[in-house]
């Protein structure tokens, strides 16, 4: 296993690790290595010191490697959100931010027109009360509540 610290457009950085170089190489080319914060794949390696400890000693860690923890990955309810799992909700949030209409509050009224034939069908989102959703099942209206991931600019 070979160890990069990889740098994305975006001047985010960040470790990955890879069954050796040729690894690395094919899977950046292919769009495979993205940056947990931003999603960018246009990712190179970036400059990083070899950790060499000093004979007979162990290697002392850095005052970062203390605070973060090994995975990088970030506080989530109920344990650690992956990398992985954050980027994708941030890919998940731009596709339906592209793709669907904004109703705000208005998300169960609106969801209730579509599947009623009183307005064109389309995508949309917004946000809705535990009890406005709930009535939108019992009513057999078709929805999904996904996890929001704020965005990095924020």
């Amino acid at each position: 296993m070979i160890h990069y610290q990889l740098r994305c457009a975006a001047d985010h950085e960040f470790d990955g690790w890879f069954k050796n170089s040729d690894g690395f190489e094919v899977q950046a080319a292919s769009g495979f290595v993205a940056c947990p914060s931003c999603g960018n794949t246009d990712v190179a390696r970036a400059l990083m010191a070899p950790g060499i400890p000093r004979k007979g000693r162990e290697p002392v860690p850095t005052p970062e490697a203390e605070q973060v923890p090994a995975s990088g990955a970030l506080p989530a309810a109920g344990g650690l959100m992956p990398d992985s799992v954050r980027v994708a909700l941030h890919k998940l949030r731009e596709e339906v931010e592209k793709n669907c209409d904004y109703v705000g509050a208005d998300f169960a009224e609106e969801a209730r027109r579509i599947h009623n034939g009183e307005t064109n069908p389309r995508g949309i989102y917004g946000e809705s009360t535990d009890e406005e959703a709930e009535a939108l099942e019992e009513e057999g209206i078709t929805f999904a509540r996904i996890p929001w991931a704020p965005r990095n600019d924020s």
